[in-house]
């Protein structure tokens, strides 16, 4: 079993002080499209909810007229100590606990993650590198790693009590960070690979991963 800290090693070591990201860019190139202008907008039907560390996901949103059910919810932890970096819920149109049919799937999912501390940067560009390396690898997945770099290059720091929402459809992903838009990726299989990182072979932790497929 590969070592947590392989993966999505954010905020592990260095709590960051620094100001909170703007919208001014968190994807580019194909990875292109920013547009600011699209905010996205979700409704939360909240008549039953789950919690976890605190932190409180309803059982339902609707996205774009879509209504999505909440699949599973976990804790990112680090080291013995169990150090919590943020809360993830996993919603999907379909039920599944098999992370192949997941990814492969058009239909539209969502990725919502609730930060539990400041993350740095510098550790989110590796937490990112490092995910995107151990979970797409050729031949039977193959991503432009120029994109990769441009991705990461605008990954913003993160803090205690921030969003962010993840929306993937059949035609890309879109990002938001406290309610704002980031950008817009439209390549799918990019798409794809970005939620890999979370499902693939090596996610940011075996239990994590388990508990988004809502087998914990």
């Amino acid at each position: 079993m590969r070592s947590e800290s392989d993966v999505h090693n954010a905020g592990m070591q260095n709590c960051d002080s620094r100001r909170r990201p703007t919208p001014a860019g968190i994807i580019g190139t194909t990875i292109r499209g920013l547009t600011v202008a699209a905010v996205v907008v979700t409704s939360i039907a909240a008549a039953r909810a789950a919690e976890l560390a605190g932190v409180t996901m309803p059982d339902s949103r609707v996205i774009d007229g879509t209504r999505l059910t909440l699949n599973g919810i976990g804790l990112r932890t680090y080291s013995i100590l169990g150090i919590k970096i943020y809360v993830a819920g996993l919603y999907l149109e379909h039920r599944s606990s098999n992370a192949d049919t997941i990814l492969a799937s058009p239909e539209t999912k969502v990725l919502s993650i609730r930060f539990l501390r400041d993350v740095s940067a510098e550790d989110a560009h590796k937490s990112w590198r490092n995910g995107f390396a151990n979970n797409c690898r050729p031949p039977e997945c193959s991503v432009d790693q120029q994109d990769v770099e441009r991705f990461i290059a605008r990954v913003p720091a993160v803090h205690d009590g921030d969003d962010s929402l993840i929306v993937f459809t059949e035609k890309g992903a879109r990002l938001t960070i406290n309610g704002q838009l980031m950008g817009d990726i439209t390549d799918p299989r990019f798409a794809r690979v970005l939620l890999r990182t979370f499902l693939g072979p090596a996610p940011p932790t075996a239990r994590l991963k388990r508990e988004l497929l809502g087998q914990e």
